[in-house]
């Protein structure tokens, strides 16, 4: 069985509470080639690990993350919600996959970029979203790794490939069957996908030849790595 890129959904959220630090170190501690993080801006322009809009299903803070400032933010979740540079600052050398998943909103997309590259950590860090967003940050960085998040059997037009030029299209990974890959393999790009976290399903994909799985079960990924007795 071959390798592929073991990326860890929001860090190890089964073991410690998604997009925090020591999700992201237990992530990468148990074998994580990258680890996928949502980043978005406070109020005052600062990139903060979230998914969602607002704290309340992980902080049981219902407030609007647009309407808060870093500080406000850090008050509310006692020091739990990183900012983007508190979290590349604290992983080493790991490896991140960045979604952004607000709407496209080129300030906020150059505004993200910009912390990265502040940061010497543009290697270490490939882009995740859809076409709105993925066209944002190629406008921001034209050297970005992009992974663009497609959520249909029907392929990208030419026109917006030529655009985004992703290295990677990025599927739901129910939509990705052989006859998927294959087809994104001949046309030049690599396949990841998200998010299984059965072992049926990983060694359906991974028999089928995907690139990049990214899951909520890390160390299952990795044991199924090493071979059909994983």
């Amino acid at each position: 069985m071959r390798t592929v890129t073991a990326v860890a959904h929001r860090g190890d959220p089964y073991r410690v509470r998604e997009n925090t630090i020591g999700s992201l170190r237990s992530a990468l501690q148990r074998g994580a080639d990258a680890v996928e993080i949502d980043v978005r801006l406070t109020r005052d322009g600062v990139p903060v690990l979230l998914h969602d809009s607002t704290l309340k299903r992980l902080w049981e803070q219902d407030r609007p993350l647009v309407s808060l400032s870093s500080d406000e933010v850090r008050g509310l979740t006692f020091g739990g919600v990183p900012t983007l540079e508190e979290a590349l600052k604290s992983t080493d050398d790991g490896r991140f996959m960045v979604d952004l998943p607000g709407p496209a909103d080129a300030r906020a997309v150059r505004r993200i970029v910009g912390v990265i590259h502040d940061l010497g950590a543009e290697e270490r860090v490939y882009y995740c979203a859809g076409a709105d967003v993925m066209l944002a940050v190629r406008a921001a960085d034209p050297a970005a790794e992009i992974a663009l998040t497609w959520t249909t059997l029907a392929p990208p037009r030419p026109a917006l490939l030529d655009a985004v030029r992703p290295r990677w299209l990025n599927y739901r990974f129910g939509l990705a069957n052989r006859d998927v890959i294959a087809r994104t393999h001949r046309d030049g790009y690599l396949v990841s996908v998200w998010t299984p976290d059965t072992r049926r399903s990983m060694r359906r994909l991974l028999d089928a030849g995907v690139d990049s799985i990214t899951t909520n079960r890390i160390d299952t990924l990795c044991s199924l790595r090493k071979g059909p007795k994983g």
